[in-house]
């Protein structure tokens, strides 16, 4: 039971939620894990919303904070900065760390995911297009990732940091999206030295006992309408319609 003092993480096993659960750990903080079934839009319901109107995952309840603090992006800003670690505190390392961490939520998580979303997931009816233009996208990010790490022990500054926490989870896709893991050895390499840090074993235990079952029972369960709605789906896609573009653009 919750006493208090001990803070909660809504989620499932995303990327985005790992690297909160990663953090946690890291930081040695007690807290306890809420599953979400986002494929059968528990996301949606009023209670979540509260949390975030959003209605994604994940979301970190933290009762010194007084409010709940969504977006896995400034959940590790607030995380480093409530206990001063994996943030340098000022200078250039400071927002170096933080322009990589932006990175990795502005594109690093948005690309690779809708590759998953083309590649993994979604195979029947994926339109060529879409699955080459994120895979193109999913190239270059592992490639410009990599390319950093041959130069860098770490991703930003001189030490392990948020910036890393925040790409790594992502970074372990890279054989599933159909990448030759040998053309990224500086990635590999990298890949390697954070899965051997404790904290990736004990967030990865914690996430199976409290993630594995109730995902799959979500997936069991999902109708087709929540799959639709999951997936973003739609009866038909229309044909490109570049008119808007032009009338915004001038």
């Amino acid at each position: 039971m919750n006493d208090g003092s001990t803070l909660v993480l809504y989620g499932g096993l995303s990327p985005n939620v790992r690297k909160v659960g990663i953090m946690l750990e890291e930081l040695g903080l007690p807290y306890e894990l809420r599953y979400v079934g986002v494929m059968v839009g528990a996301q949606f319901a009023p209670e979540f919303l509260a949390l975030n109107p959003w209605g994604k995952v994940p979301v970190l309840v933290d009762p010194a904070l007084g409010r709940p603090l969504f977006e896995s992006g400034a959940i590790l800003l607030y995380l480093a900065e409530r206990q001063q670690r994996f943030l340098p505190s000022d200078g250039p390392a400071r927002y170096e760390v933080m322009q990589w961490l932006i990175a990795q939520t502005a594109t690093v998580g948005p690309m690779l995911g809708q590759l998953t979303h083309f590649r993994i997931v979604q195979r029947s009816g994926t339109h060529p297009y879409a699955e080459g233009r994120y895979a193109a996208q999913a190239g270059h990010i592992y490639r410009l990732v990599n390319e950093r790490l041959s130069t860098h022990q770490w991703v930003a500054a001189d030490r392990y940091s948020i910036a890393d926490i925040a790409i790594y989870p992502w970074m372990l896709y890279l054989r599933a999206h159909g990448f030759a893991a040998e053309q990224y050895p500086a990635l590999m390499r990298w890949c390697d030295t954070i899965s051997a840090r404790p904290a990736i074993a004990r967030c990865n235990e914690r996430f199976a006992a409290a993630f594995a079952a109730p995902t799959e029972q979500s997936r069991r369960s999902a109708t087709s309408e929540d799959l639709d709605r999951f997936f973003g789906r739609t009866a038909a896609v229309p044909a490109a319609d570049f008119s808007l573009i032009k009338q915004l653009t001038g």
